[in-house]
């Protein structure tokens, strides 16, 4: 005698979902806030006859209290060429553009070495300035 199976029924339930949507939201917030680099805080440079940098796979940032950030992290100088050389990778000419991000009262004791550290990664330079007011 041959028995008939029962089909088993899953039921999903709604409030299960809505969990999951709540923790994928927080998810996604936590990691937008982890490359948040707003406490670093610097002023621009000014300068006349400026041109936009385009796009760049690096940024270095000299904040007010000389601290150096490679992409919104705080490291040393002497990590700063190995780092920056690992982000650019096999990148040719003309896409290996580091952008430098100096506070105004930033001495050339701190930026100097900054940027010979981007030299020896092979990184090619691009400062931030603001355009000078007349008054």
């Amino acid at each position: 005698m041959k028995m008939k199976r029962k089909q088993p029924k899953v039921d999903i339930p709604s409030v299960a979902m809505g969990d999951i949507a709540f923790n994928l939201l927080i998810f996604f917030v936590i990691l937008a806030q982890s490359q948040d680099d707003s406490h670093i805080q610097w002023t621009p440079a000014k300068a006349d006859n400026l041109k936009g940098s385009g796009y760049t796979r690096v940024t270095v940032t000299i904040d007010k209290d000389q601290k150096v950030y490679l992409n919104g992290q705080e490291l040393s100088e002497a990590q700063l060429a190995s780092r920056i050389e690992t982000y650019l990778g096999t990148a040719p000419a003309g896409q290996r553009k580091v952008l430098l991000k100096a506070h105004s009262e930033c001495t050339a004791a701190k930026f100097e070495p900054v940027i010979e550290a981007i030299s020896q990664a092979g990184g090619e330079l691009v400062h931030i300035l603001d355009k000078k007011i007349e008054q």
